[in-house]
């Protein structure tokens, strides 16, 4: 079953619900797009949406990234070698983690459509569903209350809400949260790098009551030395983002003593699902939880995530929202969700077909 074409285009998804985090307002949601068609007519459906702020990568070197002369030397390859061709997608592109992820995603996409299961099973699926998170921007006390309210309307019970920018206005928010809502939602925070040490265990002990599940990042990304500063107590609960791009960095953190509790893994951070799994195996073998995010992003790599993560033992939270307020998107089917609890379809492939 070789690779007979590959097409690669780009695609304005456009976010109906423009938000704030500490460092930009997101608006506009560019992601590349690549289709692999085999031999046999099988087709194969990837996407990426890079972080330039995260991980260097531009959309512009993304797409540049893409072009046919650095993807030819798929063309002609049999789509049973997958492990030694997404192998060498991550040696050829090794400073595009979003365009080795549009790749890599739709390396598996072609090649278990082609064995005919889901790409959970062919990882071998160790969780059924799990409550995403949907998550809420830097707002005032009003506007978070609001959104949250909307939230719990059309049935999500997780929230994790954007702070780093003022402390005590972040702190409120929280008190506001619980008075307001109790414990319908559980609460997960994401600082994006917007707290010091001391504000880090200010923060965690002033809302200590409040039962937050989860701190992800609150310190600078190459800070991981003073991550390990943080008392054992805050590290558990401490979820590294950007800190975590590769495998390599994986290993970073969990030098004792271990750097964060849990690993926040994105495609478009590492790379696809090839090297989210060595992240993984890293996780469950140092005793990390896992915790899946994402960027905003289509549905194809959405739904490559949800599969990834749910083929991983100790996979304990998903965020992964990033389609849910997009005008529009080049595909259709890919994940369930029901009442914010999300599902793989049992469809080959991602099973998600262009619109």
């Amino acid at each position: 079953m070789k690779i007979k074409d590959i097409k690669v285009w780009s695609a304005n998804l456009v976010n109906t619900k423009p938000y704030t985090i500490a460092f930009k307002t997101v608006d506009e949601v560019l992601n590349a797009f690549v289709e692999i068609t085999l031999d046999n007519g099988v087709t194969g459906i990837g996407a990426g949406n890079p972080s330039e702020y995260v991980t260097g990568e531009s959309f512009e070197q993304c797409t540049q990234a893409l072009q046919e002369k650095n993807i030819q030397f798929l063309i002609g390859r049999d789509i049973r070698e997958i492990n030694q061709l997404t192998f060498e997608v991550w040696q050829k592109l090794p400073k595009n983690p979003a365009a080795r992820a549009a790749l890599d995603i739709a390396l598996y996409d072609a090649f278990t459509k082609h064995l005919g299961i889901p790409l959970v099973k062919f990882l071998g699926q160790k969780i059924h569903s799990l409550p995403t998170s949907n998550t809420i921007g830097i707002k005032n006390v009003e506007e978070t209350l609001k959104e949250a309210k909307e939230y719990g309307e059309r049935g999500f019970t997780v929230l994790k809400v954007k702070l780093g920018k003022d402390l005590e206005e972040d702190i409120e928010r929280m008190v506001k949260l619980r008075e307001v809502f109790g414990k319908k939602f559980v609460i997960r925070i994401d600082a994006n790098q917007g707290y010091n040490i001391a504000q880090t265990i200010e923060f965690y002990t002033r809302t200590k009551q409040l039962d937050i599940e989860l701190i992800e990042q609150p310190l600078k990304a190459k800070a991981v030395e003073e991550m390990r500063q943080l008392p054992e107590e805050i590290r558990k609960v401490i979820a590294a983002d950007e800190s975590l791009l590769t495998p390599v960095n994986a290993l970073q953190i969990v030098r004792p003593p271990h750097a964060a509790g849990i690993f926040n893994i994105k495609l478009m951070k590492c790379g696809g699902v090839s090297q989210a799994l060595k992240i993984a195996d890293i996780a469950q073998h140092s005793g990390i939880e896992l915790f899946w995010g994402c960027n905003d992003e289509s549905i194809v790599s959405i739904t490559a995530a949800l599969h990834t993560a749910f083929a991983s033992s100790n996979t304990k939270y998903i965020d992964l929202d990033g389609s849910l307020d997009l005008a529009k998107d080049e595909v259709t089917g890919g994940f369930i969700l029901k009442d914010g609890v999300m599902y793989c379809s049992d469809k080959p492939g991602l099973g998600v077909e262009r619109v």
